[in-house]
């Protein structure tokens, strides 16, 4: 285990079995928005943020990242990943099966899979090699997601992957595989929403109601749902469980110093918010201390620079003027493994993501392991095939930032949060364009043996050459006052989209 000099002398480690987690005394100085070095260029509000902050050109260059949602809820591996919040709602599905399968709640409650929980497979070098055969640059595990179990050594929490269940250090070891192989290092926390998470179990019966437990289930709280200071919505925090999550992502960045944090939808909730941009302006501080650009993902301030904009499974409508991200997983029911998950296809994938990139965007996308530590052999593959893929087309997307216009074509695929299941019937008059340099390039999402005619290209813009990435046959080309007609080469050089490299004169 890493932990800087100032925690060292913060608290003593204490040796806890499965059964009885004991508690620390550790807490960290919440009390500053500066840096434990006294950095204090970034003040705790959106305007100093936004003057200070600018999006690192490592992100704005990766366009890929692998998301990781591994925990105790890939255990019971039944429906998706809020297992732990819809066995405790009476008369669901997960309740039902829960019941069925395990017993009563006041018997065998969530807390009981974490022995179950055991990792014996896991190997993090294998999963960052795999990853960077996907082609993804940073890699981003959940270090503790709604269910309130850390998937790293926490001081403050003592419901914790290394001192029970896997007994490891799991997010500490994936980010050493990660830098080994030279990609940049994120984690997601959730910890915001486990004030709320478990709130269906104060209603029956169950496990949750047992103060011993409190400290994994949370405050059982309502959910915030305020958008603004008056909004009574907001009402659902309180002062405790904002300083709680506010320990323990400070407790995350100076155990690990990711360059990239991200956040469900909470943190972006008042009473919340406020709190939220001192952490932010401690993060940024920090960065400048560790002498590295960072990233913020959220899924609230569309339309400023300080931070992130993320959308979950869905894509921008159009070009954005700062870089956001798609989140989504290979999976289409879960984010966590499930028994009888259905993955998307590569094409659909490697089609998003030409899609997300040529507006300005990120994919994050998401594997669910199995609670042994493996990786399912269908997700395994999904990687592979859209690695190939960028091994051949990667310079259309690595590096490159929108053209004037992303796409031209009948079909404009999805938009908006939760859109992104079901594919898009593409043809090759579908394209989206990205630039690199003097470069543009015109990605066909499909193949057409009589090739393409690309209107966006006019005669007032002279093309000097025309060819096909990946391919070494000379293509044909013309311009006409439709646009640019280009027939395609005899053999594909891949079996998902088809990119143009055009020059001009």
């Amino acid at each position: 285990m890493k932990y800087i000099p100032k925690l060292l002398a913060a608290f003593v480690l204490i040796t806890i079995s499965n059964c009885t987690p004991q508690e620390t005394s550790y807490k960290p100085d919440i009390s500053t928005f500066k840096s434990p070095k006294g950095t204090e260029i970034f003040q705790p509000d959106s305007a100093s943020i936004a003057q200070h902050y600018q999006i690192p050109e490592w992100f704005r260059d990766a366009k890929l990242g692998i998301f990781i949602h591994w925990g105790v809820y890939s255990v019971p591996a039944f429906e998706n990943e809020w297992y732990p919040r819809n066995m405790y709602a009476e008369g669901s599905k997960a309740n039902k099966h829960h019941v069925e399968t395990y017993g009563a709640l006041t018997e065998f409650g969530y807390k009981d899979f974490i022995p179950m929980f055991k990792a014996e497979k896991f190997n993090a070098d294998e999963w960052v090699e795999l990853f960077k055969e996907s082609g993804a640059k940073y890699i981003v595990p959940v270090a503790e997601h709604h269910d309130g179990f850390s998937m790293y050594k926490s001081v403050l929490n003592k419901w914790n992957a290394a001192d029970m269940g896997p007994h490891r250090d799991i997010v500490g070891e994936l980010k050493d595989a990660t830098l080994k192989q030279g990609l940049k290092f994120g984690m997601s926390m959730h910890r915001a929403e486990n004030a709320w998470f478990y709130n269906n179990g104060k209603n029956i019966p169950s496990d949750v109601q047992n103060p011993e437990y409190s400290s994994l289930y949370g405050e059982l709280l309502k959910e915030p749902g305020g958008q603004t200071p008056d909004c009574p919505e907001g009402a659902g925090f309180n002062e405790h469980s904002i300083q709680s999550w506010e320990e323990h992502i400070y407790e995350l960045v100076d155990l690990y110093q990711p360059e990239l944090l991200w956040f469900d939808w909470t943190v972006g909730k008042y009473p919340f918010r406020p709190t939220f941009y001192k952490f932010m302006a401690y993060y940024y501080n920090n960065a400048l201390d560790w002498n590295k650009g960072v990233v913020v993902n959220t899924k609230f301030g569309y339309g400023n620079n300080i931070q992130v904009f993320d959308i979950e499974r869905g894509k921008s409508e159009e070009i954005r003027k700062y870089p956001w991200q798609t989140d989504t997983s290979i999976g289409k029911k879960s984010w966590g493994y499930i028994d009888g998950e259905e993955n998307k296809t590569p094409n659909q994938i490697i089609d998003d993501l030409v899609d997300i990139v040529s507006k300005n965007g990120n994919l994050l996308l998401n594997i669910g392991p199995k609670p042994d530590g493996t990786i399912t052999e269908g997700q395994q593959d999904v990687l592979r095939k859209i690695g190939g893929w960028l091994k051949i087309n990667g310079e259309a997307i690595y590096g490159t930032r929108p053209w004037s216009i992303a796409s031209e074509g009948q079909v404009k695929g999805t938009a908006g949060a939760f859109t992104d299941n079901e594919e898009s019937a593409y043809t090759a008059q579908d394209i989206r364009f990205t630039t690199k340099g003097e470069v543009l390039y015109a990605t066909s999402l499909e193949w057409s043996d009589a090739g393409v005619m690309i209107n966006s290209i006019g005669t007032d813009q002279k093309v000097d050459q025309v060819m096909m990435v990946g391919s070494n046959e000379q293509l044909s080309w013309e311009q006409t006052d439709d646009g640019l007609k280009v027939t395609f080469p005899a053999e594909k050089p891949s079996d998902y989209a088809h990119v143009l490299k055009i020059t001009f004169k």
